[in-house]
């Protein structure tokens, strides 16, 4: 989805060429909705992969960043700050128990320190991850991420991981097992309660059950990676929440502060306080300013109960998915829970994608064959119905231009 036309031109120029980019010069956003250079309409089912959790531009979110830029916006964690103190009551206080945190900036920051409190803690390199994963494309995320494209440029990167079938308990006891038998060297297990990048893949009932339950039995830590399906995605606030598992380690970022960069590592306060000082830090984490966008985001959530909604409309958006699947033959899949939904095809859906911009809305891949829908929270069901009705007119496109009847 390279921009070749002259409008786009000079900014690849700059540029890293390390995206695959859509022809849309973004400017605006407001709610469920973004607008081009051109003034033309967006409903927008990526939400910056996600990030746009409470809507773009929600009005609490830029009320709270408006006082706080005013006010202070930086302020490093070596020094005390009432708006950081403020965030880390709330988000304590929906974290199950995982009561010490860990600031930092995205996603993959998060994985790198959960990999690193893992280690210390345990005390031991090994780490079981799985097919199909995603955390992250620093060194040591990128090791506990699957795919051979993002790996393989690369090596070698961490020694010790050993990836294992998602879903799967039996192979990942086997692997531990083994490892009991011999070096002892596993310390931790990372996964993705609902896999994103992998597919959008939810995990068979009772999966992370047993997945806890192993951990338990060997004494190693399990990590959660809920960047992608946390903060009430799945119609829970955290997805694990629908097995009723509770991690070790949980890490965060996307969407925790209303579009602001933020990360977090969330830990039970015995695995956390096992660093030093001074063994991993950084200048930006739980800066003021992204801590008060992320306070006013959780208020949302809350307030809103954008958790109950996306159940809700999450349901009638997989029922409507449905209904496409049966109609048209090019669709061979629908899964997901709440709004983190995904539609497998038969085919690449790189066509699908570009046609989704004619018809005025954003879509994003999930690999080559799968649509992956990650609309902000606060859509309600005439905007799905409208959604659903630009997919139907897709995948009517696509099968015709197949000459699939």
């Amino acid at each position: 989805m390279k921009a070749y036309t002259q409008e786009f031109m000079e900014e690849d120029l700059y540029l890293a060429n390390v995206f695959q980019r859509y022809p849309i010069n973004i400017v605006k956003g407001k709610g469920a909705y973004v607008w081009d250079n051109n003034g033309k309409e967006y409903i927008d089912f990526m939400a910056g992969y996600g990030v746009a959790l409470v809507g773009h531009c929600n009005d609490k979110v830029v009320d709270a960043v408006k006082r706080q830029v005013e006010r202070l916006i930086t302020c490093h964690c070596s020094c005390y700050n009432d708006v950081r103190l403020e965030f880390l009551r709330k988000i304590v206080s929906l974290s199950r128990g995982l009561d010490k945190v860990f600031f930092c900036n995205s996603g993959a920051e998060a994985c790198e320190a959960a990999i690193k409190i893992a280690r210390k803690y345990s005390k031991r390199y090994g780490i079981v991850a799985m097919v199909n994963s995603f955390h992250g494309k620093t060194m040591g995320a990128l090791s506990v991420t699957y795919a051979s494209k993002y790996r393989e440029p690369f090596k070698p990167l961490l020694d010790g991981v050993t990836f294992v079938p998602y879903g799967n308990a039996d192979r990942l006891e086997e692997v531990i097992e083994d490892d009991a038998k011999g070096d002892k060297v596993i310390g931790a297990v990372i996964l993705e309660p609902i896999q994103g990048e992998g597919g959008i893949n939810v995990p068979p009932q009772g999966y992370l059950n047993r997945v806890r339950e192993i951990c338990d039995k060997y004494g190693i830590l399990l990590i959660l990676d809920e960047i992608q399906s946390g903060l009430g995605r799945t119609g829970r606030l955290w997805a694990s929440e629908h097995w009723g598992v509770i991690p070790d380690i949980m890490c965060l970022a996307k969407g925790i502060a209303g579009g602001i960069p933020m990360g977090l590592v969330l830990a039970k306060r015995d695995v956390m306080d096992s660093l030093s000082i001074g063994e991993h830090s950084n200048t930006f984490g739980g800066n003021p300013l992204a801590c008060a966008a992320a306070k006013a985001t959780l208020e949302c959530i809350v307030d809103d109960k954008l958790v109950d909604n996306a159940a809700n409309v999450g349901k009638y958006m997989y029922e409507g998915l449905l209904r496409l699947k049966d109609k048209y033959k090019i669709v061979r899949d629908v899964r997901g829970l709440g709004l983190m939904l995904g539609i497998e095809l038969r085919f690449d859906i790189k066509d699908i994608l570009l046609d989704g911009l004619k018809h005025n809305i954003l879509l994003l891949y999930s690999g080559r064959n799968v649509i992956r829908l990650l609309p902000p929270l606060i859509i309600d069901e005439d905007i799905a119905g409208k959604a659903l009705t630009i997919l139907d007119t897709l995948l009517n496109r696509e099968q015709e231009r197949r000459g699939i009847k």
